[in-house]
């Protein structure tokens, strides 16, 4: 036996599923763990492989821990003048 992702368009799903039916003994349809405990798994999947590309690139710049803190702490200065009256 061996195993395949398909990936069906919702609005072909039943016509797929129809299709199949003549075949419910050879084939087995099941829905990918990842999705029962994240809906948004391949989602997130693909963001963080497109920011890991982004970062390899230079698209996307990375702070070390000290200037990250740095610009966090400055932000925070800028709103509490921006909003404390």
């Amino acid at each position: 036996m061996q195993t395949l992702k398909v990936t069906i368009e919702d609005d072909f799903l039943q016509d797929f599923l129809s299709i199949v039916e003549h075949y419910k003994d050879k084939i087995k349809i099941e829905k990918d763990e990842n999705l029962l405990y994240d809906p948004y798994f391949y989602d997130r999947q693909k963001q963080l492989q497109q920011d890991l590309e982004d970062i390899d690139n230079g698209k996307m710049e990375m702070l070390s821990q000290e200037q990250y803190d740095k610009e966090i702490n400055s932000f925070f200065k800028e709103l509490k003048s921006k909003y404390a009256n």
